[in-house]
């Protein structure tokens, strides 16, 4: 598995990273998240994403991993918390996510914590940021981040205070593509994308029931890219190369509660690189097709 530079971090990252939302929202069982880090982690992942708001999922993954800490870079996220029903910026709330967090993992300290979604009016207040710094400080976590999209995401990176950006980067997703990823590349912060398969809802003929896909698939409807109507494990892997290729990015978080998927996430890569004809078709037609209204999805 090819490993990236995490910006100026002395991380490398496998290009693909495990994200922790799914096994969370979709009440995963222990035995199957075991199964599915213990396979990930034998086939050369080294990045695990998590947060607060992912319900179950920290508890999950610190379990899973508990003997293999040294196998893996950590991260997670704080700020949103029990599911995104509540918020909390203040400095003490953020401590004691944090702290919850290291005792959930079942590990010392964390190598990445971030900001989860933030607001760029809270992000302005600045308790937020120096509390994450506070909590660099004491140990809790190596490096500092911002996990967000649109304005929000532009200012953390002009704030100057993180080390890293996650942010959604996919085939139907690219506002970050010219408003924060050359900026996060600039000031060497490293990138890690989030959604990069756009959840593949062109695997679905119908629209989907659950709203949280409803944004993507009619932005892919409109776009009608040639290639996805081929075999889908191979518009996926497509899909994926084209949020690989796009520059700073490091890695590419992909959730799943199907043991076995990750490896063949994995399998997609082997094609190697995208050509850059057809990554350049693919952005061609997001410039063609794209209104003001499709912003990055937080």
């Amino acid at each position: 598995m090819e490993k990236r530079q995490l910006g100026k971090t002395d991380v490398q990252v496998s290009v693909l990273g495990f994200g922790g939302s799914e096994i969370g929202f979709q009440n995963a069982t222990p035995g199957t998240v075991r199964q599915l880090l213990s396979d990930a982690l034998d086939a050369g992942l080294n990045v695990i994403d998590t947060a607060t708001a992912y319900l179950e999922s920290e508890q999950l993954i610190g379990a899973a991993t508990v003997e293999r800490r040294k196998d893996f870079y950590l991260f997670t996220k704080c700020g949103a918390t029990d599911g995104f029903t509540r918020e909390d910026w203040s400095r003490a709330g953020i401590l004691r996510q944090i702290e919850g967090s290291l005792k959930n993992l079942r590990t010392d300290y964390l190598d990445l914590i971030q900001l989860h979604s933030c607001s760029k009016e809270e992000l302005q207040k600045g308790e937020a940021i120096e509390t994450l710094r506070l909590a660099r400080d004491k140990g809790y976590a190596r490096y500092i981040g911002y996990s967000g999209d649109g304005e929000a995401a532009r200012y953390a990176i002009e704030s100057g205070a993180f080390d890293t950006l996650q942010t959604s980067v996919n085939i139907a997703d690219q506002e970050a593509v010219e408003l924060t990823l050359p900026l996060a590349l600039e000031r060497g912060m490293g990138v890690i994308a989030k959604r990069p398969v756009a959840n593949a809802v062109w695997r679905n003929r119908e629209k989907p029931k659950d709203s949280y896909h409803h944004a993507y698939w009619e932005r892919i409807e409109k776009l009608d890219y040639d290639f996805l109507r081929g075999d889908v494990s191979e518009s996926i892997g497509i899909a994926l190369r084209w949020t690989l290729a796009q520059p700073g990015v490091s890695t590419a978080i992909v959730g799943t509660t199907k043991p076995g998927r990750w490896r063949e996430n994995a399998a997609l890569l082997e094609a190697g690189a995208l050509p850059q004809e057809q990554a350049e078709a693919i952005r061609r037609r997001w410039l063609e097709v794209a209104d003001e209204n499709w912003v990055g999805q937080v």
